[in-house]
Parts: structure tokens; sequence; C-alpha cells
């Protein structure tokens, strides 16, 4: 997950390290676009054909779901009408009458990749589908999906209906943020609950990858005769998660097993230098006007190969006297980005006793008395 911070008072920017070239060759994929995605730094491991609009068939359904977990109406009740099912294609099964909740509508939607299922979130969320678009093309744009347009809730083939690798890459990172979306699109089977008829319908998670990939903890397949064979995939290893996304690949779980080592290969814990961390903090009221500060702690980050990563220094303008030895005064924050990966305080390294008070108590008693 990202985390950003602005820099209270004084920020010092400079690059610090300059990202080496990946020894590792390039997989050789069917894939006609692929991306390998680093969430944490927003860092693009492996690229083709990442920045051309295509259609994603099914992996569109990433964003229906999101936006119904989203909603803050999961446990709200959708009764499924005929304009709900009125739709070609995969299907979760649903009638006109069903009556299930929001959330497991979508949990139901992701697992059985059903038509049916983004439909009636499009109608319950957004009136019709160009509602439920416009709604969907917002969400895109906070997200960062430049190159997106979204026609249809499922992934239908229409005509303007597109993104490229890269968007769906930021869309699965920004989903896999959500804790009900993480929890569905990680479950091989699922077993969803109707309010009426009550039952309870297993649905069986169409993502391979699942079982295929160690790690693997999501999201989402798709086809269509236009979009070919989509994949976005989400694994983690060693507290770092990658999004992979291919479009048109006709081979796509051995692209993804491919491309997952590749990007996961670059990875490695790297030290991060602290030479620029000694600094003179000036001191108010103090019998010395500057106490120096440093960093006393190695930072050390777990970042691919290719990161560029740039250190400020946080700190205030100023403090008062006294202060003391190991007082911590200040940060390094180290980013890639503009996403913070690692932290180390600033500490004074000598103590400052306050000035003595030239006033006396008749002075010191007066400003006490009229400030």
């Amino acid at each position: 997950m990202n985390r950003k911070r602005i820099a209270a008072v004084l920020s010092v920017c400079f690059l610090l390290l300059a990202g080496t070239p990946v020894s590792a060759e390039d997989p050789e994929i069917s894939a006609y676009a692929a991306v390998v995605y680093d969430p944490s730094t927003e860092s693009v491991l492996y690229e083709k054909n990442s920045g051309e609009v295509l259609p994603m068939a099914s992996t569109t359904k990433i964003m229906t779901a999101l936006l119904a977990f989203e909603s803050g109406r999961a446990e709200e009740p959708v009764e499924i009408t005929e304009e709900m099912v009125a739709v070609e294609g995969s299907s979760m099964g649903l009638m006109p009458g069903d009556v299930l909740t929001l959330g497991n509508l979508a949990s139901g939607m992701m697992l059985a990749s059903g038509n049916d299922g983004a439909n009636a979130i499009a109608v319950f969320l957004g009136g019709d589908a160009e509602g439920f678009a416009a709604q969907m093309n917002a969400r895109a744009a906070e997200i960062g999906m430049t190159q997106t347009r979204f026609v249809t809730p499922s992934g239908l083939d229409a005509e303007g209906h597109g993104s490229t690798a890269l968007d769906m890459a930021r869309l699965a990172a920004a989903a896999m943020e959500n804790p009900m979306f993480r929890e569905t699109v990680g479950q091989s089977a699922l077993s969803v609950s109707f309010l009426s008829p009550e039952k309870s319908v297993r649905y069986e998670n169409h993502n391979r990858l699942l079982q295929l990939y160690e790690g693997c903890i999501g999201v989402k397949t798709g086809f269509t005769k236009k979009a070919g064979r989509c994949l976005v995939s989400a694994a983690e290893r060693d507290g770092t998660m990658l999004i992979c996304v291919t479009l048109n690949a006709p081979d796509d779980w051995n692209d993804h097993a491919a491309l997952l080592d590749h990007g996961f290969a670059q990875f490695s814990e790297r030290t991060l230098p602290i030479e620029a961390g000694a600094r003179f903090l000036p001191v108010a009221g103090g019998k010395s006007d500057l106490v120096l500060c440093r960093a006393e702690v190695l930072p050390r980050a777990v970042l691919p190969e290719t990161a560029e990563v740039s250190v400020r220094a946080v700190m205030p303008r100023f403090v008062y006297a006294p202060v003391n030895a190991g007082d911590i005064v200040g940060a390094l924050v180290y980013t890639v980005n503009d996403t913070i990966v690692a932290e180390v305080p600033l500490i004074a390294g000598a103590y400052v006793p306050a000035a003595d008070d030239p006033r006396n108590a008749f002075e010191k008693w007066l400003d006490r008395v009229f400030g």
C-alpha cells in the first residue's frame, strides 16, 4: 500500500541512487501487451506494449466489483430484475426475483465472471449501464488510469471500451487495497448466500493461477474473441506484492509465471546512504545557536534494482533550548516515486542548555504580569 507525506517545513530533495540495469534477460511471452508493476513504489519492472489501448474483456469486472465494495452498500439487498439479467455471455445463474446482498453479488460475479452479476451491479448502483460507466470512468481518473474508457460493466466488447496493461495494473493495485475485494479474489471457490430464495451457491474461481503459481493472491481472468485471453494477477513473495497484466495472451498462465518470477528476481535488500544526514539545526534561547543532528541508523529497504531513491530531510525551522543529546529532532525520508520506502530519525548530537536569563527578578515579574 502507498504512504505519501508532505514535508513539514524544511525539505531538502536530491537524487541519491541511480538505478542499475537489470541483469536478467526479459522472458519470452505470448502476450501482445504485458506489464509487471510494483505498486509499493509505482515502478514498472517489465513492459511490452503496455501503453497501447486494447480491449480487456472481463478484467473490466475488477472495476465493477471495486465500486460495489467501495459503495458502502455491501450489506444492502439487491432484487434481481429482468433488465439486470438481459445480457449475453458468462453467467452466475441469476434469475428475476432473486435477492442477495450487493457484496455477495460482487463476490459471486468475480468468481463466476458473471455478466449478469456485472449488469445487476451496474443497474443497482448507476441506474443503467451508461450511468454506471460514468462512475467507472470517474474512479478510473482518480486511480490514474489515463488511457482507459469504460463502456460496459462486464467487459463485453463495445465501441470505445478499452484500457492498457499499465492502467489495468494500476486498477488492480487500487482494488487489492480494499479488504473485501482482496479476500474475494484470493478464494479458489466461494459459497454465496442468497436471501431469497434462501440458498447457497458455490462458485469456482476461473483464475487457475491461484493453484498454479505459489504466492498468487488474485485477481481476474477475461476473454472475448476481440480481446483474446486477458489476465490480471497479483502475487506476494517475502512481503512484496507484484501485479502482472497480460492482454491478448494465448499462453497467459505460463506468461504470468515467467513474468512474476522475472519481477521478483529484481528485488534485493539495499542499504541506503546517509552521507547527507548530518546538518545543523538552529536553537532558540540556547547557549549555542546551533546543534548538530545526524542519522545514527543505516536505513534498509527491499527494492527493485531499477528503483531511483531520493531523500529529504524533514526538520523544523528551529527548536527551543534546552536540547538534550539524543533528542529526535527530525527525520530522513527516503522515497521512490513519492512513495516512502524508508525513514530514519535525525538525532541531536549534543546537549544545548538554555541561555542564562539576563533579567532581574523585578523584570521577570513584570513580564509575567503584563506579558
